[in-house]
């Protein structure tokens, strides 16, 4: 398959020696195009828990840079390359508590060091260029996995397909192409989709900012609609079926998405309309259980009430604002994940799918 878009949020530039890592800024998006270069790995913390990058796949790989960067730094002060790590690391995923891959790649990044060190091998450039590779592998990985999942996926999407999507789990979340935004991607390429609404995601608005402007740059049809408008528009036979992003799934199959999905996922199974879900299996947690051990993420009152520098509620009133909520296994008809679909009973699929990988 060839990749179909040129939406990615983050690059290495340059060598590992002195190079630096790019990011567009997603917060000024879709208004301005603007990126923005970190050095080190307190870049980096802050550029994930202020979401100039995010989704969970992105959030990862930009932790492995952080680490290498961590790494680079401590061997510019003369001491030994993984000196600082375990300081670096729990910087790192102090960020944001809900997406499983942050934990997973900065739990990757620590084995290599492990395994570098029982191998008693030296601490000096060597280690840090492999280092800087381990990083760029986990990048790369993740955009195949993004690309056999949309592979798969597109083979459950039908002709004049009309799809409904929640948040942006496209090629910004990701290292490129998207794992939602990925499937669709690929049933465009097939020549399946007719149209994407894409729900605008309130109170953040990713679905209006960021999906809306990678569908709409790659020449895939988009309508954006509040999310108060999805019950309408499957009550009048409008929606096909409903793909969305995940981050993180465990071990019996529930998901926890942006706010909003599991309103989805309710509602799909009353109108009988497919609800599924792209999950590359670096966001699928097997030692977690079940939903309800999910840490969900609460987040600032002014991402509610303030939209730009319009105050939308009044001061002193309580406001609430979890960042995601869980579905429920048995409202997912499927997860698609790049080495194959999972489908109910998910312990016994996800776990085969994970022993492959």
């Amino acid at each position: 398959m060839t990749m179909t878009t040129q939406v990615r949020p983050i690059w290495w530039i340059g060598d590992w020696r002195t190079g630096h890592v790019r990011m567009i800024d997603q917060l000024r998006l879709p208004a301005e195009e603007q990126y923005l270069t970190y050095n080190d790995h307190e870049g980096i913390a802050v550029s994930i828990t202020t979401m100039v990058i995010r989704g969970a796949p992105a959030i990862g790989i930009s932790a492995a840079y952080g680490m290498f960067l961590g790494a680079r730094e401590a061997n510019a002060a003369g001491t030994a390359p993984w000196s600082n790590l375990p300081e670096v690391k729990a910087r790192l995923a102090d960020t944001r508590p809900t997406a499983v891959n942050l934990f997973w790649a900065l739990d990757r990044m620590e084995r290599f060091v492990a395994e570098w060190k029982r191998a008693g091998k030296p601490g000096d450039d060597s280690f840090l260029e492999a280092y800087f590779q381990e990083a760029v592998e986990i990048h790369e990985e993740d955009v195949q996995a993004c690309m056999d999942m949309g592979r798969l996926g597109a083979e459950l999407v039908p002709r004049g397909a009309r799809i409904l999507t929640h948040c942006n789990a496209g090629g910004l979340a990701t290292g490129a192409y998207g794992t939602a935004l990925g499937v669709i991607r690929a049933a465009h390429a097939d020549g399946k989709v007719k149209m994407v609404f894409a729900d605008e995601t309130r109170p953040y608005l990713q679905g209006a900012r960021l999906t809306t402007w990678e569908l709409h740059k790659d020449g895939i049809p988009v309508t954006l609609i509040t999310d108060s408008m999805a019950a309408h528009f499957m009550q009048k036979g409008q929606v096909d079926l409903v793909v969305v992003g995940t981050d993180r799934t465990v071990a019996n199959g529930d998901v926890a998405n942006k706010i909003g999905t599991y309103g989805l996922a309710v509602l799909c199974k009353h109108h009988g309309i497919p609800f599924y879900v792209a999950a590359p299996l670096s966001t699928v947690d097997l030692d977690t259980q079940t939903g309800e051990q999910i840490v969900i993420e609460q987040r600032s009152r002014d991402e509610v009430t303030i939209v730009g520098n319009r105050k939308l509620a009044p001061d002193g009133i309580e406001v609430q604002h979890p960042a995601f909520d869980v579905t429920p296994a048995d409202l997912v008809t499927a997860i698609i994940t790049e080495k194959g679909i999972a489908r109910a009973p998910y312990r016994e699929s996800l776990a085969a799918l994970k022993a492959a990988q």
